[in-house]
C-alpha cells in the first residue's frame, strides 16, 4: 500500500534510474540524481532542525527544477513544504511566514535580499550554497518508518483575493488519492512529458510534479518569458516533445488571443487539461479546431479538495452561450448538492451548494480551526 509520495519517487528510481525526470532551461536531473540530491539536502535539513518532523518548512521557489528537489528534500525530512515566491510583495511573504511560523526557511541570498526582514525573524538555510552533503540514510529510514499517510505534505496559500490568504494543508493520502485517480482515468505513462506552466505555489503544479513521479514521466519547467512569446513557446514544446499540458485557463487564453496556433502547432500534444477558472467556449473551440486529435479535459475543483474532484472529457463543440460541464466525480469522490437546510437535492435544475466527500479533502486551514469547521 502506498502511504507516502516518496513511494512514487522510489518506484520510478528503480524502474528508470537514468531517465530524465526534471528539466528546466539550465538543468536536468535523472530519477537517480533527483533522489540523490533530495536525500542530500534532506540530511542537511534534518541536522539543522534537530530531527523535528510534521512541521512547516518554507521553500523559496522559482521557475526551476531545483524548486521541486527542495520540496522532496523537505518530504524526506518528514515535514511539510510551504512554497514561497519571494518576488511577491513583502506583505504577502510575511503573512504566509507569520501564519505558518516555519521551523526553517530554505532560500538563497537573492531571495532574502528582496525581503530582509525574513532573515531577522526566521531560521534560514541557504539552499543555493548547500550543494553537496553526506546522506544520513539511518535518520532518513527512521523518519520514514514513523510516517503515516495522513501526515501533512504541503501547505499552499490561497490568493487572498476575497480577503486574507488561507493556508490549505494537504496530506500525503490526499495527493496519493488524486494521482492514482488521474492514472486510472487518463493512463499517463513513462513517455508522458509534462510541460509545467503553473507556478509552484499554485496547486495546478501538483499534478505535473506527482503525475510524472507516479508514471515515470518527465517534467519540463517552461521558462516564464515564453508565455509572452507564443510562437517561441510552441517551438519549445516541439523541441522537447511535450505531449501533456495541465494548464490554467488563462494560459490557453493567451495563445488564443495571439492566434498562435494559426502560425504553428505543438506537434506532439496528446492531452490538454485546464482548470483554475471557467474556460470560455470560444477559446476551447479555437484549440479544438486547430488540434482536433488532442484529448481536452475540463478539470473542476478548489484547492481545498486537492486540485480536482471532477472531470469532463470534451466530446463536442460548445456554442458560446452553453455552459461547459464539470463532468463526473473521480473514483473515491462523492459530490452532492445541498439546499439551505442541508438536504440533498435530487431534482434537476435546482440550485444549491456543491459539497465534496472523499479522501481528497484537505486536512484544513492551517491554524484556523474556525474556518476549517
Amino acid at each position: 500500500m502506498i502511504t507516502n509520495v516518496l513511494d512514487f519517487l522510489e518506484s520510478a528510481v528503480k524502474s528508470y534510474p537514468d531517465k530524465i525526470a526534471l528539466a528546466d532551461a539550465n538543468t536536468a536531473y535523472t530519477y537517480q540524481s533527483y533522489q540523490d540530491r533530495a536525500k542530500e539536502l534532506a540530511s542537511v535539513i534534518i541536522e539543522a532542525i534537530s530531527g523535528r518532523t510534521r512541521q512547516p518548512i518554507a521553500v523559496a521557489i522559482g521557475r526551476d527544477a531545483d524548486s521541486i528537489i527542495r520540496f522532496m528534500a523537505v518530504v524526506y525530512s518528514g515535514n511539510a513544504y510551504v512554497p514561497l515566491d519571494f518576488s511577491q510583495p513583502e506583505e504577502r511573504v510575511l503573512k504566509i511566514l507569520d501564519t505558518t511560523r516555519p521551523i526553517l526557511v530554505l532560500a538563497g541570498a537573492d531571495d532574502l535580499a528582496q525581503h530582509p526582514r525574513v532573515s531577522q525573524k526566521y531560521p534560514l538555510l541557504d539552499c543555493h550554497r548547500t550543494v553537496t552533503a553526506t546522506v544520513d540514510q539511518e535518520r532518513l529510514d527512521l523518519i520514514r518508518k514513523q510516517s503515516i499517510d495522513t501526515d501533512p505534505l504541503y501547505i499552499i496559500f490561497t490568493s487572498g483575493s476575497t480577503g486574507v490568504p488561507k493556508g490549505i494543508v494537504v496530506s500525503h493520502r490526499s495527493v496519493i488519492d488524486l494521482i492514482t485517480r488521474f492514472s486510472e482515468v487518463f493512463a499517463f505513462s513513462n513517455d508522458s512529458i509534462f510541460g509545467n506552466q503553473a507556478p509552484f505555489d499554485f496547486d495546478v503544479s501538483v499534478k505535473d510534479i506527482y503525475n510524472a513521479l507516479y508514471c515515470g514521466g518527465t517534467v519540463r519547467v517552461i521558462p516564464q518569458i515564453l508565455f509572452s512569446l507564443p510562437l517561441k513557446l510552441i517551438e519549445y514544446l516541439n523541441e522537447h516533445r511535450v505531449n501533456t499540458l495541465i494548464w490554467s485557463t488563462s494560459a490557453l487564453r493567451i495563445m488564443e488571443n495571439f492566434k498562435a496556433l494559426d502560425a504553428d502547432k505543438p506537434l506532439y500534444l496528446r492531452d490538454l487539461m485546464f482548470s483554475g477558472e471557467v474556460m470560455p467556449n470560444k477559446v476551447l473551440n479555437y484549440w479544438r479546431n486547430a488540434l482536433p486529435d488532442v484529448r481536452y479535459v475540463n478539470l473542476y475543483g478548489p484547492t481545498e479538495i486537492t486540485c480536482n474532484c471532477s472531470y469532463y472529457i470534451v466530446d463536442r463543440r460548445f456554442a458560446d452561450h452553453e455552459p461547459l460541464p464539470i463532468g463526473v466525480p473521480f473514483h473515491n469522490t462523492r459530490i452532492v448538492l445541498l439546499d439551505n437546510e442541508g438536504q440533498i437535492i435530487q431534482e434537476p435544475g435546482v440550485r444549491g451548494e456543491l459539497c465534496v466527500l472523499g479522501s481528497s479533502l484537505a486536512l484544513g486551514y492551517y491554524c484556523n480551526e474556525e474556518q476549517t469547521a
